[in-house]
């Protein structure tokens, strides 16, 4: 016998912000995933339902980045043998590069600790959460995990011991985020990276990312824009995108500060400084892969400030 239960929202994520690799994310406020979770007699954790993940998902517990998630922070509680059932609605696509294991994981840890009635403080569900997207990334990583708890845009200055902190968000900014059809696996995607950059590049990146952190507190758009470059990480990723080129410049010369891969991609996303250019912005991306007849989903999203949360 189950009990009524709670639902909970996990925002999709950007991570890296073009300059942040591994340290820069932000909370979006759609697309998201969606766990409704349930006290039950049973004495274990279930998995009952899940939707919207075309039969890829698995309904083990040990193979589940919700249960992963969950199990851990249950044991970190002391309540191991606690029933809980979950229904997991997935509300974004896989292998976007838009965060859909982290979020997941995200509104796990946020459910239990809703059903136990909070027990721990919204940030230290970070950790637990980890978990899960360890497993799905096999990389210990925060740039979508925290953003898609903690909201608004997060600084990780240290991914080990998840030292992460809020940046403000000027008001205005909006996103639109192009979503090709096709799919590229996080954990591939590194392991296709570079181990050395050069010091030049270093140097060129490490100014871009204090630029931009500079330009989020000041709300200095133009500071934002011009920051909003990668030397390091993109033109390796680039090259797995349809038409990378084309997207980008359409965005840029539609008026967006700057346009560039979310996460691992394959989606791209761009930075604009007020709703109506974000639309615009958007159907010049899409208008691109229309041309080139690419499937694709498009996303005109404000940044989510409070990130995961029952409703």
């Amino acid at each position: 016998m189950s009990t009524p239960g709670i639902k909970v929202f996990a925002p999709a994520s950007v991570s890296n912000l073009g300059c942040g690799f591994d340290i820069l994310g932000l909370a979006l406020e759609r697309p998201g995933d969606e766990i409704i979770a349930r006290l039950s007699e049973r004495k274990e954790l279930r998995i009952t339902e899940i939707t919207g993940d075309k039969g890829k998902l698995p309904r083990e517990i040990d193979k589940n980045t919700v249960t992963i998630a969950a199990s851990a922070l249950l044991a970190h509680l002391g309540e191991e043998g606690r029933g809980i059932d979950f229904e997991i609605h997935k509300r974004m696509p896989f292998s976007s590069g838009l965060g859909s294991s982290a979020a997941s994981a995200v509104a796990g840890v946020v459910a239990v600790n809703e059903l136990l009635r909070r027990p721990l403080e919204k940030r230290d569900l970070l950790p637990f959460a980890m978990r899960g997207e360890q497993f799905a990334s096999q990389a210990w990583h925060a740039d979508n995990v925290a953003p898609s708890l903690l909201g608004g845009i997060i600084l990780i200055r240290d991914n080990a011991s998840l030292d992460v902190h809020r940046i403000p968000a000027p008001r205005g900014l909006y996103l639109a985020i192009l979503h090709p059809h096709i799919a590229i696996s996080t954990a591939e995607s590194r392991m296709r990276l570079p181990e050395t950059v050069p010091l030049v590049d270093m140097v060129t990146q490490t100014g871009n990312l204090g630029g931009l952190i500079q330009g989020l507190y000041q709300s200095d758009f133009n500071l934002i824009s011009r920051s909003l470059q990668d030397v390091v990480i993109e033109p390796f990723r680039s090259k797995e995108i349809p038409h990378y080129e084309e997207i980008r410049e359409a965005a840029l010369n539609a008026g967006a500060l700057g346009c560039l891969i979310s996460g691992s991609g394959p989606s791209m996303f761009a930075l604009c400084d007020n709703s109506l250019l974000a639309e615009e912005c958007g159907a010049k991306m899409r208008g691109v892969l229309k041309k080139h007849g690419l499937r694709h989903d498009l996303y005109i999203s404000g940044i989510h400030s409070e990130g995961a949360m029952k409703y």
